[in-house]
């Protein structure tokens, strides 16, 4: 597929889920919270997590917030990939993502349609919009009590 055609499948994507985000709003359980703001472009976010029954799984996570398409987009994403993964199995998605967009690879067959993301890493001022996401969802699940998520988490110093 020639590069033009990548960059208007990849605009379109970006397109159809900030147009259409199924993760707006808050879960009706909040059992983590965190919020997450991207100083240089405005990005302020809002996660919530709820677990289910056992607290072994994640049963949703929705946003509040306000940002650009790239970050809005790649919430959507995010959201759609980590229900009924445990905390652990949802932290290695979080570095995967991360690690995607520094170039480092790429996610397997069942989560494949994160790659789309992989056009934000030819933006590379957009990168930190994409992973403001990641990088709040992350504290969210390593801390057990929505207390500690009174403060924002920044990605500003990440590289």
């Amino acid at each position: 597929m020639a590069l033009d055609n990548l960059r208007t499948l990849y605009q379109q994507v970006i397109l159809e889920h900030y147009n259409k985000s199924r993760h707006l709003g808050m879960t009706d359980l909040v059992h983590r919270h965190q919020r997450g703001h991207h100083p240089s472009c405005g990005n302020t976010i809002e996660l919530t997590v709820q677990l289910e029954a056992l607290e072994e799984r994640i049963a949703d996570v929705q946003l509040e917030g306000e940002g650009c398409a790239i970050a809005m987009v790649s919430t959507d994403f995010m959201a759609d990939a980590i229900p009924g993964k445990t905390i652990p199995e949802a932290l290695q998605i979080v570095q995967a993502f991360q690690n995607m967009m520094k170039g480092e690879g790429d996610f397997p067959r069942e989560h494949r349609q994160l790659n789309v993301m992989q056009g934000v890493t030819q933006l590379p001022v957009r990168i930190k919009c994409a992973t403001l996401t990641w990088h709040t969802l992350k504290p969210a699940l390593e801390h057990q009590s929505v207390e500690s998520a009174d403060e924002f988490v920044s990605n500003e110093e990440d590289d």
